[in-house]
């Protein structure tokens, strides 16, 4: 049987961390699979969860962080090295930035011959200075060279990694979406409503929008709170709340941004709050069963998870039309131009005018878009992959 090793950074809530664990799960019995991670933030939210449900035991780098340090930087590569000599796989795996850096030199340099790594999103743009970015892009364009194929997770990614920033060539790389298990997003919806809000104290006439995420700089928070400040003024005949989920670097500047705003603001249920905060919410389907309206104010995306799991549970979704955004909505989506306040608050309004929870019950589960996303598809299309090479 032969064998794949997996690399990611860090399994923290997101989507990169669960395809991952969905890889090492599902590509068995074909495949004996292994998982390696390295260490999560503290401001990021825990997912080991995850990879217990699925009953796997990953081998933790203690030396592996998502910041770049030189020195722990080498020990997390020879940490990797030794797990490669000793597993011996025939596929390397790796998946976003630093695992992609130590995961696909070790794995070249201990002469395995299938190095695959997938792009979850890229810094090219949006995340550094133009020095930074720059060197970025040469370390990946070196490192492309050592890999047998790079794999985008949509066309357009494809199209900006081969095109935008030359990377690679267009025969060396692959398109593999995502793929999730959803039935959880569309399953039990009433109950899980009336739950989460209730707990939050949402009233059954308020429109509750969300986003969800970490908070750091990229999502752009200011954005969906300078809309969110106009949508309420102009909405006239649908009450409004909004929910912050997740938290990161930028949660006191998002605090800031919010008084400043004279949003009324809150990190528990109040009835007066416009925008309550909070923090990471494990079970998230919850969340978005609760959620009328879930939003994404992004500059750079690749394939945001949060969407789909919106759509799965029936949300409308309001989003800078940013990444690989357009590639996984459908026409319940309001788009808008990244920076664009005034049209993304519009988008807010007319969305929240138009909403129908009668309607949105009678959809839930029967999205295109979702199926095209489905955990079969993505296994299937890996495990064709990985024999190609094999």
């Amino acid at each position: 049987m032969p064998k794949a090793l997996i690399i990611i950074n860090r399994l923290n809530i997101g989507g990169p961390a669960s395809h991952a664990a969905y890889l090492t799960k599902y590509l068995q019995p074909d495949f004996e699979t292994m998982l390696i991670t390295g260490q999560i933030g503290d401001s990021e939210g825990n997912a080991d969860y995850m990879a217990k449900e699925l009953g796997i035991e990953p081998q933790y780098i203690k030396n592996m962080h998502r910041s770049i340090n030189p020195k722990n930087d080498r020990k997390g590569y020879s940490e990797i090295k030794k797990i490669i000599k000793k597993f011996q796989p025939d596929v390397v795996h790796t998946h976003a930035a630093k695992p992609g850096a130590l995961g696909r030199l070790a794995a070249y340099n201990c002469g395995v011959k299938n190095i695959l790594h997938t792009f979850h999103g890229h810094v090219f743009h949006s995340y550094f200075s133009p020095m930074k970015t720059r060197f970025f892009l040469e370390a990946e364009r070196y490192l492309a060279k050592k890999s047998s194929s790079i794999i985008a997770i949509s066309p357009l990614q494809k199209k900006e990694l081969v095109e935008d920033f030359k990377i690679c060539v267009a025969e060396k790389m692959e398109i593999v979406r995502l793929g999730y298990d959803f039935r959880k997003f569309y399953e039990n919806l009433d109950e899980k409503r009336v739950e989460f809000r209730s707990k939050w104290g949402i009233d059954e006439d308020e429109i509750a929008i969300g986003i969800v995420g970490r908070l750091v700089p990229v999502k752009n928070h200011s954005l969906f709170l300078e809309a969110l400040k106009v949508a309420l003024n102009q909405s006239s005949t649908k009450k409004i709340k909004a929910f912050i989920i997740g938290d990161g670097e930028s949660k006191r500047e998002i605090f800031r941004k919010a008084k400043a705003l004279n949003l009324h603001i809150s990190d528990s249920t109040d009835k007066k709050a416009q925008i309550i905060f909070t923090s990471w919410i494990k079970d998230i389907d919850k969340a978005y069963a609760g959620l009328d309206i879930v939003c994404l104010s992004s500059l750079n995306e690749g394939t945001p998870v949060s969407l789909l799991e919106a759509q799965a549970a029936g949300c409308h979704i309001v989003s800078t039309n940013v990444g690989g955004v357009k590639d996984v909505v459908d026409g319940q989506a309001f788009l808008s131009e990244s920076g664009d306040i005034e049209a993304f608050a519009q988008n807010l309004v007319e969305s929240s005018q138009n909403y129908d929870y009668k309607i949105r019950s009678l959809n839930v589960g029967n999205n295109k878009i979702i199926k095209d996303y489905s955990l079969e598809n993505m296994i299937n299309r890996h495990k064709k992959l990985y024999f190609k090479y094999l």
